[in-house]
């Protein structure tokens, strides 16, 4: 098994050279170097095929490049008398929706409520959802629909959906009155 030190010893100098060909600023290229060392020391018990120790540590020194020169892409800062874009109307209207869906969420049961927060908002799939509510497949999988259910059939009773022609949400209106979530 290669040790750190050995495979630095043999490959830093040609290393050094395959990054300074790339990076012209000395310095950048001796840091670059260094978070080559660093990402290769943390991460060298874990290469199963010492075959393939060269290509991998040419790897991480490409992927350091190129992470260099992402950090160094100028920042322009836009003039106030530039227009800013509008807000998509459909983004306007799912942020605002958003903000009573969240009120809604709290009046679920809370097996359903808590699918729902794993599945939608915490972006888990129904199998880990699963697992963590410690029931099966088909179990979670009818908890988050159910929750879903439950909630659109709030949120209908409170507000108006329209949707365009394609199917997205693009305005509401709220009913007078029916709304006690939000």
């Amino acid at each position: 098994m290669n040790t750190s030190e050995k495979v630095w010893k043999e490959y830093h100098t040609g290393l050094r050279a395959f990054i300074k060909k790339r990076i012209s600023d000395d310095a950048a290229a001796e840091d670059t170097l260094q978070n080559v060392f660093l990402k290769m020391h943390t991460g060298l018990a874990s290469l199963k095929d010492e075959t393939k120790l060269k290509s991998w540590l040419y790897q991480i020194a490409r992927n350091a490049i190129i992470d260099y020169f992402r950090s160094q892409k100028p920042f322009v800062d836009v003039p106030e008398w530039l227009p800013q874009p509008e807000i998509d109307p459909g983004e306007r209207v799912a942020q605002e929706l958003s903000e009573c869906l969240q009120p809604m969420l709290h009046l679920l049961p809370e097996n359903y409520r808590e699918a729902v927060i794993l599945s939608e908002l915490r972006g888990l799939t129904q199998k880990e959802v699963a697992r963590l509510q410690g029931t099966s497949l088909s179990g979670a999988k009818s908890r988050v629909q159910r929750g879903r259910t439950l909630l659109k059939n709030m949120l209908v009773a409170c507000c108006q959906p329209e949707f365009d022609h394609s199917g997205r949400l693009c305005d509401y209106e709220r009913k007078a009155g029916a709304c006690d979530a939000c």
